[in-house]
């Protein structure tokens, strides 16, 4: 059997790019769903434990990548997909926010943590505070929440 590829979101520890992944006949775009959405539960647990440990800058990307992969699950069970980080966000306004079905404080968040993730990244010296950190983690949860109902993948069975 040949392999079909999905559109993927790029690769933090890879491509920035992003590409495209093999996945053989036997996969379907539902397993695809659930993958990115496992990757923002990961983060978002990922996130609570570098809180814990102090290690705030790292913290501060998790979150932002417990969104990216929720957001990049949610648009995949809609068909669509984007190469560059830029692309997952004006595509999550346009279809989630713009749509009215997510509220605009969502769409806020995500670019809050976009922007911390920027800065963690490419600000030399940035410092992120500990309670900021704590009260984004709990918005990040409200988050998966509130898309969870969204993504319809997620409830079929395996």
């Amino acid at each position: 059997m040949g392999a079909r590829t999905f559109p993927v979101p790029p690769d933090p520890a890879g491509d920035p790019a992003g590409g495209d992944c093999a996945v053989t006949e036997g996969d379907s775009e539902r397993e695809v769903v659930r993958y990115w959405w496992e990757k923002a539960e990961g983060c978002l647990a990922s996130a609570q434990r570098e809180l814990a440990a102090g290690a705030l800058e790292f913290a501060a990307d998790r979150l932002y990548y417990a969104l990216f992969y929720t957001v990049s699950a949610a648009l995949a069970e809609r068909g669509h997909s984007a190469r560059r980080h830029s692309g997952i966000r004006a595509s999550f306004h346009r279809e989630f926010i713009r749509t009215g079905l997510l509220p605009e404080e969502l769409g806020r968040l995500y670019d809050h943590l976009f922007e911390d993730r920027q800065e963690g990244d490419y600000v030399v010296f940035v410092a992120f505070e500990r309670s900021y950190l704590a009260v984004q983690l709990e918005r990040c949860r409200l988050f998966l929440g509130e898309l969870r109902p969204l993504v319809r993948a997620l409830d079929d069975p395996a």
